[in-house]
């Protein structure tokens, strides 16, 4: 029995540095670190942030000017945005109309002033009058991003509840968009756009759903385009949150079917984050055999038919959007 205990014990203390070194929690490999990518700017678009009205409001746009003095650097809405080579300059675009149409304003946010966000509002068709359009632009970089994770919070008001009611399915109510190249000038080749919006499935009220594409772009002489599918997908299981704050993570990864990829996950306010989509497949051009990233982008969109606006409207209601916390990374993955 003596001999027996004298090596159970013997063997209890040489095993221990093993034990302790297997309950210490090792270090993150450099790899890993790298994942958490580098801060290109952010904004909560608190004081400091402000826009510049276009002097012009029925053809100019707007803009976002100053640092958010909430926030430490990157922060700059004109060195960290306009000033960058590589993301591409800042402005608010509508493409017509006046404020009794469409705006976008800072604002104390709703039932909790001490927060600001920038709110869009569409009630009435500001785009040759078949269409209405408020979105960020960040346009013009001059080398375009190949790799880059966007996050950004997100409110819709009950109005939207009012979307679920709309008579028709809904393709088009778009929330952000990527393009590589652009669609709109006639000497950039290999057109293709990405775009991420809101969607209904069924022609009765439904809860409403998250939908996004992939298009090759051809641009004639006369103006007119012509956009080819190349992948599609909707996400009916992860409900579009109403009435609720929720952050939308994006990734975006420049390649080809098999290389390409484009992420999205939302987690709304005090739950779980949810993988919307996890797509691999063309995030360029698909006859683009030299891709050189994007230069030109909307992070933050609202844009849709006459035929939904006029139906808000006629309900008492108005298409809005508050966002808050936006923030751009490089080198930064799922």
């Amino acid at each position: 029995m003596t001999n027996k205990l004298t090596i159970t014990i013997l063997l209890i203390i040489l095993s221990f540095p093993f034990l302790v070194f297997c309950s210490t929690e090792l270090p993150v490999p450099a790899a890993e670190e790298g994942k958490k990518g580098v801060l290109l700017f952010h904004s909560g678009f608190e004081p400091g942030s402000r826009i510049r009205h276009s002097a012009n409001p029925l053809t100019g746009d707007d803009d976002i000017t100053g640092k958010d003095v909430s926030l430490p650097a990157p922060n700059d809405w004109v060195e960290d945005l306009d000033n960058s080579k590589n993301i591409g300059r800042f402005n608010l675009q509508y493409q017509g109309g006046d404020t009794t149409q469409r705006f976008a304003r800072i604002i104390p946010e709703p039932g909790n002033p001490s927060n600001h966000v920038l709110h869009f509002w569409l009630n009435e068709a500001n785009v040759d009058g078949s269409k209405g359009r408020i979105q960020a632009n960040l346009y013009g970089a001059e080398t375009g991003m190949k790799e880059f994770y966007q996050s950004v919070r997100i409110f819709l008001p009950d109005d939207f509840l009012m979307v679920r009611k709309f008579p028709q399915k809904i393709s088009w109510l778009t929330i952000a968009e990527f393009w590589n190249n652009i669609t709109w000038n006639q000497s950039v080749p290999h057109r293709f756009r990405i775009t991420l919006g809101i969607g209904k499935p069924v022609d009765w009220e439904s809860d409403l759903c998250f939908i996004l594409d992939g298009q090759d772009c051809e641009l004639f002489e006369n103006g007119s385009q012509k956009y080819t599918t190349l992948w599609k997908e909707i996400n009916q299981n992860v409900k579009v949150p109403v009435g609720k704050w929720f952050t939308m993570e994006y990734y975006y990864k420049e390649g080809d079917a098999k290389t390409g990829r484009f992420w999205m996950a939302i987690q709304p306010e005090g739950g779980e984050r949810q993988v919307v989509f996890d797509v691999t497949h063309f995030t360029h051009n698909s006859g683009d055999k030299n891709p050189d990233g994007v230069t030109d982008f909307n992070p933050l969109k609202l844009y849709t038919s006459k035929a939904l606006i006029d139906f808000m409207r006629s309900n008492g209601k108005a298409l809005q959007i508050y966002w808050d916390d936006f923030k751009l990374w490089r080198d930064r993955t799922p």
